[in-house]
Order: C-alpha cells, then sequence, then structure tokens
C-alpha cells in the first residue's frame, strides 16, 4: 500500500476548484498527510492591458498577487476551521503547468489534486488539451475532482489490464480509501473479433473464444487480489466483454462509484488507450472522481 504523506491541491479559488479542496481536507484527514494548497496566477493578460490602456497602476501585478494569496489564506482558514487540517499556502505566477510541476517536485508531493472546472485553465480541464497534457506528462497520481466532498469515498473502481500499471493502481486506491468497497474491473474484447466473423468463423467458435478470455481474465484477477494481500472478499471481481470506456462508466453507474483509479500505463496499444480515448472518456463522462495513477 502507497503511504500518502503529501498532498498537493491546486485552486483557482472557483467553487469548483473549492471542492477539490474538500476532497483534498478528507483525504489529509484520513491519512493524516500534510496538505498545501497552490494558486498560480496568469499575469499576462495585466500585460497586454499595459499595452492597451495608459495610466495603469506600477504595481498591479502585486496587486493581483496580494489579492490572490488572501483568497487562498481565507480557503486554508475555511478546512481548518471545518476539517481541522492545517495547510500550507503557497501563491505564484507563471506557466500554469511549469509552476505545477516545480511545485509538486518541491513538496515530493504524493497526490496532486484539482477540480474538473473551473474559473480559468480548470474550466476546460477535462475536455480540452490542458487534461492530456497533465495527464501525459504526469509523474505522480493526480486527482480530478467532479463531486462535493460530503464524505470520505465509499465505492472504488479500479478498472486493470493486468500490467504493472494496474498494480500501482490498485495500491493507490487503497491508500485514498482505505475504508472503501473496491470493484475491480477488466473489459476484454476477443482479439480481431470482427475479422473471425469476417473471415467466416462460426459464432460458436468466437463465444469459445470469448469464454477462455473471460476465464483467463477472471484467474489474473484472482491473482492480482493475491498479490495485492487483499483477502478473498476484499474485492468484488467483474470481468465483462466490451469496449473498455463504455464499460468503466457503465459500471461506475450500476455500482455506485464515487471514484474511478486507472492507471496511466499499460501494456502496448493499451497504453496508448489509456493515455488517450478511455482517460479522455472517462474523465468526460463519469460523475465520480477520477484519480490518474502513474
Amino acid at each position: 500500500m502507497v503511504h500518502l504523506k503529501r498532498l498537493l491541491a491546486a485552486t483557482d479559488l472557483s467553487a469548483p476548484a473549492r471542492r477539490a479542496v474538500e476532497r483534498a481536507a478528507l483525504v489529509a484527514k484520513e491519512s493524516g498527510a500534510t496538505l498545501d494548497l497552490t494558486h498560480v496566477a496568469s499575469l499576462a493578460p495585466l500585460e497586454k492591458l499595459r499595452r492597451l490602456l495608459a495610466g495603469m497602476p506600477a504595481n498591479l501585478e502585486e496587486r493581483v498577487l496580494d489579492a490572490a494569496r488572501e483568497g487562498v489564506n481565507e480557503l486554508a482558514a475555511a478546512i481548518l476551521r471545518d476539517h481541522g487540517v492545517a495547510a500550507s499556502v503557497h501563491v505564484a505566477s507563471g506557466p500554469l503547468l511549469a509552476e505545477l510541476a516545480s511545485r509538486a517536485a518541491t513538496l515530493s508531493a504524493d497526490l496532486v489534486i484539482l477540480g474538473a472546472r473551473g474559473a480559468s485553465f480548470m474550466r476546460h480541464l477535462v475536455l480540452g488539451s490542458t487534461a492530456e497534457r497533465m495527464v501525459r506528462s504526469a509523474t505522480r497520481p493526480m486527482l480530478v475532482v467532479k463531486q462535493a466532498a460530503h464524505e470520505r469515498y465509499r465505492n472504488v473502481l479500479v478498472p486493470v489490464d493486468f500490467s504493472p500499471s494496474s498494480r500501482s493502481a490498485l495500491r493507490v486506491a487503497r491508500s485514498i480509501a482505505p475504508g472503501a468497497a473496491i470493484v475491480l474491473l477488466h473489459a476484454y474484447e476477443v482479439p480481431l473479433e470482427g475479422k473471425l466473423r469476417f473471415a467466416g468463423v462460426d459464432e460458436k467458435t468466437v463465444d469459445r473464444y470469448r469464454a477462455a478470455a473471460r476465464d483467463d481474465a477472471r484467474q489474473k484477477l484472482q491473482a492480482l487480489c493475491e498479490e495485492a494481500g487483499l483477502s478473498p472478499h476484499g474485492a468484488a471481481l467483474l470481468v465483462v466483454h466490451g469496449d473498455a470506456a463504455l464499460q468503466i462508466i457503465e459500471q461506475e453507474q450500476e455500482r455506485d462509484c464515487d471514484l474511478i483509479v486507472m492507471g496511466k500505463h499499460g501494456e502496448s496499444m493499451v497504453e496508448e488507450l489509456l493515455l488517450g480515448s478511455v482517460t479522455r472518456q472517462v474523465l468526460a463522462q463519469s460523475e465520480a472522481d477520477v484519480l490518474v495513477s502513474v
């Protein structure tokens, strides 16, 4: 199990971003980890205004940073009052991704937490290029918060493809939600199933291939549980046939999951899917929070 020691919550001071901070406070309280609240201000628009408008105050950038610092300090005071969690505050200016990466590295953060949408960069986080860039470049687990954080996570869905990344995802899931029910999901498709039919292979033969793939996946899921030290009843094991992203969303809804934990890297083709379409679809379509492990 991964022990969470340091959390970094990014905030743009919007209402959706506050959800992420509230969730970060709950995780910090349960895990005993320290919490850092970071706000990255973009001052580039001010320089453009300065070129367009005469008479702008010379210290406008400083005023913007002071206002942001005041806002983050108020947020830190609120989570101390509401959750009993003391958080450090960091306000910076510059390129968003670079500043967040630098702060996370400085802290040696075990988890980066941010909101799904917000007033600035977070507005298009889920569907825009920022999310994809962050997921692709992430060197540490990243939690994208969508739901209001009223209580700790209860039901966690962990899609796996049996790569080393799957084992990492399971370890992270158990760390962030130690008391939650875990559902291990593997979605499979028979390799070249469509081409087999096109080649005239009969449906019974295809069904046998499906059954063999299903049995193999069940054995691997059981082995993964044993390797992770889960008891026979420590997780629900689910093997389903069909498109991975669609099955993840369907099972999230059917099993009322409030967190999905996905590995960033897979094997060969699966790796590209997890970094691309599957992750994007799950981030865009799920109602649950999504944690991408590395």
